[in-house]
């Protein structure tokens, strides 16, 4: 099967988050299993031609924005860790009044929201299609990842399922319903369709112009990253006013869990940790200094205490956090200056908390006035790809309070590495985390289900609470923890499985 992959981040050239690693891992994986995939983002100017070994393609490509024609050049690699004989090819469209010479990949500081975002997407969603016919490949399905790029879905069917494309079908992925693209219906001539397909595309949101509805309505096939926020999108509390637009599409719309790079998240491989560990280490892993699930996690932790001055202690349990500092991450009621539960449960409980992460500026002056005032409560607002993984194995729970979680991928972080997650029962949360039955010892963290600080004092209180009383049910859960299977392959079959499904519809 040929499959296109356009995104607007792809990892390690371009992230902001989750959508990048996803959008390469699965590439990667379904490459693997012996599909051909290309993958086409943008060249931003953080994208370095020399740094990442870029190939100039000398092709000139062309595309209609409104009344105008743009053009631009395409360059290429192939994706690292793509094996020799089925390449994943990345290409990059290059065009320098969009792409280059920006802060951000959608903005910065200053203007968050860069305000000719709808006609830089515009342009990349319509000039794949010459990519394609310029290549002479086309693709059996072309996946599209939110709203950045929904409306090459909707250009393949008015227009486009022509001259190579037609027997091209649709599939958009979903991987945070919050962000839209939503503009002033003024941005639609960019799109040089008519304005009937405006409304019979569904365009049309209260006198805007919604990227991510018009590709919900167009897509062959729709999913999100969990099946739980599949089911939750389609209500009023979790739809951003979309549920109607996926309750209509529900027979074509479904929930396939992300999945995570084992190469990268593993506690046994891990360099940024100061043993690598597994559940049972055979001879072969202990010759190679590879201990067992107790050892290494004490000798993280202890790392962990000491790198943010916290002390050496390993009888005091540590509660772990990685994070954006932002209201969908339940920030406000962990961190509200006049509401949030963490001062409290730092006063009343015998426990140290560590926290990493940048994010809104509110969030990031309370957790820093927290940290100067409470001896067990450290934070570094930054993102360090070698701190997060130090937090993760050096933990003994992991705090994920969230709004909503589309997915999540900490807290599958975290039970690889045998750290008990403490979530919402809300999205993908609510799929990978089995909450602590007290009488039979099952369960892999715990669960809360309304958000307000109240739940999450009760929730890390029962935790600390089993640290102390309920020790060997705590380590029995670390090891059912750890041989949980969140590999992309199972995920790669169920994408395979709807594009089956795309190409018969």
């Amino acid at each position: 099967m040929k499959i296109l992959m356009a995104a607007s981040e792809a990892a390690p050239f371009a992230k902001t988050g989750g959508l990048a690693d996803a959008v390469s891992a699965l590439s990667l994986t379904l490459a693997n299993m012996g599909h051909e995939v290309n993958i086409v983002i943008p060249r931003y100017f953080v994208v370095d031609k020399v740094r990442y070994g870029l190939k100039d393609l000398n092709l000139s490509l062309s595309s209609q924005v409104g009344t105008e024609t743009a053009k631009c050049a395409v360059w290429t690699v192939n994706m690292p860790g793509s094996s020799k004989k089925n390449p994943v090819k990345t290409y990059f469209i290059e065009h320098d009044e969009f792409f280059g010479c920006r802060e951000g990949f959608y903005g910065y500081d200053k203007e968050p929201d860069y305000f000719d975002n709808p006609r830089r997407f515009t342009f990349f969603s319509r000039i794949i299609f010459d990519l394609c016919r310029k290549l002479n490949w086309f693709p059996d399905i072309l996946h599209v990842h939110d709203w950045q790029t929904a409306l090459a879905s909707v250009f393949l069917k008015y227009g486009e399922r022509r001259g190579g494309f037609e027997k091209t079908s649709s599939v958009l992925t979903i991987h945070n319903l919050g962000y839209q693209g939503i503009y002033h219906k003024d941005n639609f001539p960019n799109t040089a369709l008519g304005w009937d397909v405006f409304y019979q595309a569904g365009f049309e949101d209260w006198n805007m112009m919604n990227f991510l509805k018009a590709g919900i309505h167009c897509a062959d096939k729709l999913n999100t990253v969990s099946p739980r926020y599949a089911e939750e999108t389609k209500t009023q509390a979790f739809g951003f006013r979309l549920d109607s637009s996926l309750r209509y599409r529900a027979e074509d719309y479904i929930g396939i869990l992300n999945g995570i790079d084992g190469k990268i998240w593993n506690p046994k491989l891990d360099p940024f940790i100061p043993l690598k560990y597994t559940v049972k280490p055979s001879k072969l892993e202990r010759e190679k200094s590879i201990v067992g699930v107790a050892v290494g996690k004490a000798a993280a932790k202890a790392a962990l205490q000491r790198q943010y001055g916290l002390p050496e202690n390993p009888d005091v349990p540590v509660i772990g956090m990685v994070t954006r500092l932002a209201e969908q991450k339940g920030m406000g009621e962990l961190f509200g200056p006049s509401y949030g539960s963490a001062w409290s449960i730092c006063r009343d409980m015998e426990l140290q908390v560590v926290i990493l992460g940048k994010g809104d500026s509110w969030c990031e002056h309370e957790v820093t006035s927290l940290a100067s005032r409470l001896s067990n409560f450290k934070a570094r607002i930054l993102n360090s790809e070698t701190d997060s993984h130090l937090i993760e194995a050096g933990s003994d729970f992991f705090l994920m309070p969230s709004r909503y979680e589309p997915c999540g991928l900490n807290q599958m972080y975290s039970l690889i590495y045998g750290t008990l997650p403490i979530v919402r029962n809300t999205g993908g949360l609510a799929d990978t985390v089995e909450n602590f039955n007290q009488d039979t010892g099952e369960g892999t963290g715990f669960i809360f289900d309304q958000l307000n600080p109240r739940s999450i004092y009760d929730t890390v209180g029962w935790a600390n609470w089993a640290y102390y009383n309920c020790r060997s049910q705590v380590e029995a859960m670390r090891v059912r923890a750890m041989k949980k299977d969140f590999s992309w392959e199972k995920s790669a079959e169920k994408y395979v499985e709807m594009y089956k499904a795309a190409l018969r519809k």
